[in-house]
């Protein structure tokens, strides 16, 4: 892939995954209807396993760059996590803040186990 289609690709999929970002936590969100973040936890978990999933299928070089940051970076979300756990702080729900940083953590990594595995009995 040239350097030029390589750059167009993460520019086109980056976009992509922010897209399915806000549908994936809007839809899920609406449904959940509580204080706890579900949608940015389903965000950024199924994130986790595709990564794992990508890694496990040893998928690398322009093809990582252009499916694994561009997409499912753009997909998945640090810094909205991040925001949502200091609201959380904020609003003295000290237990779903606990929840949602050790859950996210916890649960982050066995999606990634999870997803390389599968990768890896894929690949």
């Amino acid at each position: 892939m040239s350097g030029l289609l390589v750059w167009a690709a993460v520019g086109l999929l980056g976009g992509v995954g922010a897209v399915a970002r806000v549908v994936v936590g809007s839809l899920v969100t609406e449904r959940s209807g509580g204080r706890f973040p579900l949608g940015t936890l389903t965000v950024n978990l199924s994130g986790a396993a595709a990564l794992g999933l990508l890694s496990g299928l040893a998928l690398d070089g322009d093809a990582m760059l252009v499916v694994g940051t561009a997409l499912v970076g753009g997909y998945t979300t640090f810094s909205t996590w991040m925001l949502e756990s200091w609201r959380l702080a904020e609003a003295g729900a000290g237990r779903l803040l606990a929840l949602n940083l050790a859950g996210s953590v916890a649960l982050g990594v066995a999606a990634i186990v999870l997803g390389q595995a599968l990768g890896g009995a894929l690949g």
